[in-house]
């Protein structure tokens, strides 16, 4: 029994108060007027009494009364002196703090909002959950608001209130499954979580808020308060005009990059470039190189290094390691200051199962299927979404959203949509439930990416969905109206499996593999595709690109080059992961910054100068981008030279743009006098040589073009006779 008296409030009462765990904290605490007096409760653990104040009085109007062990205060006034509003000070000894009341303010999330929650309809949901910095009828504090429906009461706990349940439980909104506070004087900074009891009244580990703006620097995992209102963008001109960028006709090469490992400080408690010294390093690298876009590795927060992002606990917080959202904002502004668009990698496929994320968040399987045949990753050991879940889509979608409207960013690369489209995803027989139809297809996860893509694609111009997607799935870049998926792009990855695994033969036997290098034109218009050489092809022992080129050094760099030259001018936009832009020989290492040392080197240095030279000849050569997706853009010329290890193909651009003729030899002997045929007669001049004393090679080319002679060739009316060097790509054009 208590000490102290009860007051007004029954025992119990008193006791679920002290503890934390009333169900209905308002009913108790706040002000409650009784006849012609008002009575006001508070809890103000270690305190040894409370005064009232009025707003602007000096002077205490009531003082309250412990009436319980552990920090609970009762005390009347007249109910005219508590109209207008009230402060408390509590005092511990000679120390005292003063605060306002939180239970004296009504809810701040009103019925509208919650029925479209509770739909799971509202476009934006993170304006309504999480923490929001606000003035709330007269007061500066912050709303905290978290959907828990299965718990039997909530409390925001944090460094403002000494992380005691007791003193800030959550209201309850009924059936909508929302528990919200508005609590004064919280301001930007606050590190928070939520303390849930579930069901039966069994206290979970505290809890990082789902919608959490910010989060602590790992190890630690507290969300953190942040205000995103008030960035003073400047990147106007580029949020304008970037629908005339971003479109399949236009030349997209993106430079894909990991910032913990992109560059590192020498210090081993804080080794990462924050998101200015980024900007002012990585943006004019990146301009340099000629490429159009940046592709960041997720930096969604996520509590262990080694999954580079890929398992993300913080889906609203871009990662404390390199700053602040504020800082991050000012990272995406200067890249589109300089003309730069930036893609976020984004996982909405799983979560880890760390406690203090969205795993049993409740105290039931909230955000993850239940059954582990549906909601347990076996390649991951991840939990994965109850996409069919309403409040779970909602919150997914609501997040695509967020990080395009709230940090500009231009584009998504949706992680992992082959594990989301297939119930049997790395799963043997017994281990999956097909759908309603009998199927192994995920109908839940295809409604959820294509209301994405509609959401995603409603919002303005020049915004674009990846995916990366590894198998036959059909239409998942057609849009929805027509039956697909409604991504903008897909991830080429037969093409990069099949062209790696050529590249890594020896000359001698790739005439047995030539079917991997022309294959993919079979399909390659079939969707909108990128051709990415990814960090998946550079980690799990796989080694470096440059350490996949078979034959002695010069062999392997010349290899390469000439790898470089058939991608950039094969259809298909460009995607190139850090690194393999100067031929990084060690295979990636996320702990540890590039091997920008190798750059001294010549060989290095050349292929850094081909990838930048590759990148402008792609900007500025319209028969090489502007029909990378349609197949009027492309004609073979040979594709069946496989004794010679040579291809050679035509690309178109729209009339009137002059085509380009590219030969491809990925034999080591230089080959002469060897005749192409071409649609055209006139001058091709030869605007790309891999094989040129510029970038290492041996020098061997065409002397700067050639007039097409009246020999028909190839069933083409003229035709060129070349000079093929060994393990190198040329690439002419028509200049009539």
């Amino acid at each position: 029994m208590s000490s102290h008296s009860n007051g007004t409030l029954a025992a119990e009462d008193v006791s679920a108060l002290e503890a934390g765990r009333h169900g209905d904290p308002f009913a108790c605490l706040g002000r409650h007027p009784s006849g012609k007096t008002t009575v006001i409760r508070t809890m103000a653990p270690g305190a040894e009494r409370v005064e009232v104040f009025t707003p602007k009085g000096r002077a205490p109007v009531t003082t309250l009364k412990k009436i319980g062990d552990h920090g609970l205060f009762e005390g009347t006034l007249a109910a005219s002196k508590a109209k207008s509003g009230y402060l408390l000070k509590a005092w511990q000894g000679e120390q005292s703090w003063t605060y306002d009341d939180p239970y004296r303010f009504g809810p701040v999330l009103d019925d509208f909002n919650l029925h479209l929650l509770s739909e799971g309809s509202h476009e934006r949901a993170y304006e309504c959950l999480g923490a929001h910095v606000m003035t709330y009828e007269g007061a500066d504090g912050t709303h905290f608001a978290v959907w828990a429906p299965s718990a039997s009461n909530v409390s925001v706990v944090g460094d403002f209130n000494h992380w005691n349940a007791a003193q800030h439980p959550m209201r309850s909104r009924g059936a909508s499954g929302i528990w919200e506070l508005f609590v004064p004087g919280i301001e930007d900074g606050a590190h928070y979580k939520f303390c849930i009891f579930g069901a039966g009244g069994r206290q979970l580990p505290l809890k990082s808020d789902p919608f959490a703006f910010g989060t602590e620097y790992r190890p630690n995992t507290a969300s953190v308060v942040r205000d995103l209102k008030g960035y003073d963008w400047t990147d106007e001109g580029w949020m304008k005009g970037r629908g005339a960028l971003q479109d399949r006709t236009k030349p997209i090469s993106v430079y894909e990059v990991h910032l913990g490992s992109w560059q590192r400080t020498w210090d081993a408690e804080n080794p990462f470039l924050d998101y200015h010294e980024l900007a002012e390093k990585l943006i004019p690298y990146v301009k340099g190189l000629g490429f159009t876009h940046i592709e960041l590795l997720p930096v969604t927060e996520h509590p262990f290094d080694g999954s580079w992002g890929y398992q993300p606990v913080g889906l609203y917080s871009p990662t404390r390691r390199f700053g602040t959202p504020a800082d991050f904002k000012a990272f995406v502004n200067a890249c589109h200051e300089a003309g730069i668009g930036v893609i976020l990698d984004w996982v909405p496929g799983h979560f880890p199962s760390d406690e203090h994320g969205l795993a049993h968040f409740d105290g039931t399987h909230l955000y993850e299927h239940a059954d582990p045949k549906k909601g347990f990753h076996p390649d991951w050991n991840t939990l994965i979404f109850n996409f069919g879940r309403r409040e779970v889509e909602n919150y997914l979608v609501s997040n695509a959203q967020f990080w395009l409207e709230e940090y500009h960013l231009d584009g998504l690369r949706v992680d992992a949509v082959a594990s989301m489209l297939y119930l049997d995803y790395s799963r043997e027989d017994g281990e999956w439930i097909p759908n309603e139809h009998g199927g192994n297809e995920n109908l839940e996860a295809i409604q959820f990416l294509k209301h994405m893509n509609e959401r995603v694609y409603s919002l303005s111009d020049g915004i674009m969905t990846v995916a990366e997607e590894s198998t036959a799935w059909p239409g998942v870049s057609t849009p929805t109206s027509a039956g697909g998926l409604g991504f903008g792009f897909k991830w080429n990855m037969g093409w990069m499996n099949d062209t790696l695994d050529y590249m890594s033969k020896e000359p001698v036997h790739r005439k047995h593999h030539h079917h991997q290098l022309t294959f993919g034109i079979n399909y390659a218009f079939s969707e909108n595709y990128i051709l990415p050489l990814s960090h998946d092809e550079v980690v799990h022992g796989k080694g470096s690109l440059i350490g996949r080129m078979p034959g002695d050094r010069w062999q392997k760099f010349a290899n390469l080059r000439a790898y470089y030259g058939f991608m950039w001018t094969h259809p298909g936009k460009k995607l190139l992961f850090m690194g393999g832009e100067f031929a990084q020989e060690r295979e990636w290492n996320a702990d540890a910054s590039l091997d920008w040392h190798l750059l001294e080197n010549a060989d290095h240095k050349n292929i850094q100068t081909l990838v930048s030279d590759l990148n402008r000849l792609y900007a500025s050569t319209p028969a090489l981008h502007r029909r990378d997706c349609t197949a009027d853009g492309f004609e073979w010329i040979d594709g069946g030279a496989a004794e010679d290890n040579v291809v050679s193909f035509l690309r178109w651009g729209d009339p009137g743009d002059p085509p380009c003729l590219v030969v491809c030899n990925f034999s080591p002997v230089p080959r002469h006098g060897y005749r192409v045929g071409v649609p055209y007669g006139g001058h091709w001049a030869e605007v790309m040589n891999t094989d040129s004393a510029h970038y290492g090679g041996s020098d061997v080319g065409n002397y700067g073009g050639h007039a097409a002679e009246d020999v028909p060739w190839h069933i083409k009316p003229y035709s060129l006779m070349l000079t093929l060097p060994p393990l190198g790509t040329v690439v002419f054009r028509h200049e009539g």
